[in-house]
C-alpha cells in the first residue's frame, strides 16, 4: 500500500529589518559619496579615574539607499550585514530633517 505523505513547504517568513544590536540616533555628518553616509553619535561617559564626565562620539559609515538623508539631519540606523569593508550600519529613517536656514547656512560656509 503506497502511503502518500503530503509535504506543505511554508515560505521561509524572514523578519523585516532585525538588527544585531538595536538602533542608534545620530546625526549625518558627511553625505558626500553615493548611497554611504558618516554619522556622529555622541555621548558621555564617566572617566574610570578622575570620575569626571567626557563627551565622547562614535563615528558610523551607513548604508543608504536611496540617499534620502541629508547634511544635519537626525537619523536611526541599525546594525546589519557588511555592506562595505566599513560599513555595517543601515538607514532605518529620518528622525528629523535639518532646517532649511541652516542648510543655506552651511552651504554658504562651504563656498568660502
Amino acid at each position: 500500500m503506497p502511503t502518500s505523505t503530503s509535504k506543505t513547504a511554508k515560505p521561509a517568513a524572514q523578519p523585516e529589518a532585525t538588527s544585531l544590536k538595536g538602533t542608534k540616533i545620530g546625526v549625518v555628518e558627511s553625505d558626500k559619496r553615493d548611497k554611504t553616509r558618516k554619522v556622529v553619535i555622541a555621548y558621555q561617559a564617566m572617566h574610570p579615574k578622575y570620575g569626571k564626565y567626557v563627551r565622547q562620539r562614535t563615528v558610523l559609515h551607513i548604508h543608504d539607499e536611496n540617499n534620502e538623508s541629508k547634511l544635519g539631519d537626525l537619523v536611526e540606523v541599525a546594525q546589519c550585514r557588511p555592506m562595505s569593508k566599513t560599513k555595517f550600519w543601515r538607514l532605518v529613517r529620518i528622525v528629523e530633517r535639518r532646517s532649511a536656514a541652516a542648510t543655506a547656512l552651511a552651504s554658504a560656509k562651504e563656498i568660502v
